[in-house]
């Protein structure tokens, strides 16, 4: 398959047009990646983002990579739009960067934190902000964005903020100010440096980033609140 098939089947399918550049290798489209033999291209990698392709250097940066010996937990989300089943969105923690941070988030993937019995987590949970540049999630005590929970008792620090907020797929913990992390969490859908030193990263989406580019396509009403419910209704770990 040569670029311009591509580019010329992107413009119909999306409208508009698509931005070429030459430093491009990889990209993602519908959910597959398409490289190598399949393509013909140059170097470093890009990924479809509302009918254009953009540069994603935190997608793929080797500084984002586990150290040798190291092996980090990969957790999952399958969500739902409205009726629909949007897809499976798989996610790296950072245990070795973020690692009280990942381990909060893993706990609450897997529900094996549990109060009085019930487990504790993601399941059945809703995204319930969506305004352009990530999507939020997570608040499974209110669903409203004002709901907080942790495996530690209460909310917990700030752990740091070594990962910037460079690029779409970044997994990273939404808050109320300094030292209030909890249950909620965002993935960017663009870079957002606006967002370093306030929100810890502590993840990368690596597997379903369409289906992050689904949530963040779906109409939204007053407060970026999504007009379709957007729910987690399976998640784990890998």
């Amino acid at each position: 398959m040569c670029w311009r098939a591509v580019f010329d089947s992107l413009s119909l399918d999306l409208g508009g047009h698509v931005d070429l550049s030459v430093e491009i290798f990889t990209f993602f489209f519908l959910d597959k990646t398409l490289s190598g033999s399949d393509i013909t291209g140059e170097s470093n990698n890009a990924i479809l983002h509302s009918g254009r392709l953009s540069s994603t250097p935190s997608m793929a940066s080797s500084s984002l990579d586990a150290p040798a010996g190291v092996t980090r937990p990969v957790v999952f989300f399958d969500v739902s739009i409205g009726e629909t089943h949007a897809g499976r969105i798989k996610m790296e923690l950072f245990s070795d960067i973020t690692p009280k941070t990942a381990e909060n988030f893993r706990q609450l993937c897997t529900g094996e934190h549990r109060v009085n019995g019930e487990p504790q987590g993601y399941k059945r949970a809703i995204f319930h902000r969506i305004p352009q540049f990530m999507v939020q999630g997570g608040d499974f005590v209110r669903s409203d964005g004002t709901g907080s929970f942790s495996i530690y008792g209460a909310q917990f620090e700030d752990e740091n903020f070594n990962v910037r907020h460079t690029g779409p797929g970044l997994l990273s913990m939404a808050n109320s100010g300094k030292n209030t992390n909890g249950c909620q969490f965002f993935i960017t859908c663009a870079p957002a440096e606006f967002l370093d030193g306030k929100h810890c990263v502590f993840g990368r989406v690596i597997e379903g980033l369409l289906t992050v580019r689904k949530i963040e396509n779906v109409p939204t009403g007053a407060n970026n609140r999504p007009k379709l419910t957007v729910r987690i209704t399976e998640c784990g770990e890998m």
